[in-house]
């Protein structure tokens, strides 16, 4: 089976830098990443995609990433599961396998 996603895109919010129970670092973040196509009305539509970084890229993650830059990721696409009043809910985020930053911060 083949489960491989490549983005280059735009952070929307700033990293989330946090910690697993299990003591793994993982950082969180939301890349804006443009489709190649116009709406009729010209606009183009642009697709909000949740990415998990897992390990010691975590922590460099959350430090050179911030919002407005340019990164790209390469993972694969995995499912959780969050209950919000008493509901369960579905939700899909891509897990980083490399993450590059095209644009670094300024100073």
């Amino acid at each position: 089976m083949i489960n491989n996603v490549v983005l280059t895109g735009r952070l929307v919010r700033k990293p989330e830098l946090k910690e697993s129970e299990e003591g793994v670092d993982y950082c969180t973040f939301t890349l804006a990443v443009q489709r190649n196509y116009r709406r009729k009305d010209g606009e183009i539509e642009t697709d909000f995609i949740d990415v998990v970084n897992w390990g010691p890229g975590a922590k460099r993650c959350s430090e050179y990433l911030k919002k407005g830059k340019l990164a790209g990721v390469e993972g694969m696409v995995s499912t959780y599961t969050i209950e919000k009043e008493d509901k369960k809910y579905k939700n899909y985020r891509v897990k980083a396998r490399r993450v590059q930053f095209l644009e670094w911060p300024d100073k």
